[in-house]
């Protein structure tokens, strides 16, 4: 066991600050993106479906606004999950947090 812990750590698998901050920026990244594609797709549909002089066109808008929020943060959240659990990003990544003693 304390083999393995050794290896881990010559292997360069410590975890480090850097590694956590370069995760969120690309984490942020990621979900910026997802909202903004998930934003032009809700407004082509809605450009499409739904006519720009009916009284349903701004709840309409409202909605595909609301839903590219929504959907960004459930994608992301689901990408998350799997690439950290298959690369076990966990084990490489600074806590962003520390506990207190008490």
């Amino acid at each position: 066991m304390e083999e393995k812990l050794q290896n881990q750590d010559q292997s360069g698998s410590k975890p480090t600050v850097l590694n956590t901050i370069l995760f969120m920026i690309c984490g942020t990244l990621l979900n910026l993106v997802l909202m903004v594609v998930l934003f032009i797709v809700c407004f082509v549909l809605i450009a499409k479906f739904v006519p720009a002089d009916s009284p349903a066109a701004p709840i309409a808008a409202l909605f595909g606004f609301i839903i590219s929020i929504a959907g960004s943060f459930f994608l992301y959240s689901v990408i998350v999950k799997k690439v950290t659990a298959k690369f076990h990003l966990e084990s490489k990544m600074a806590p962003l947090f520390k506990r207190r003693k008490r």
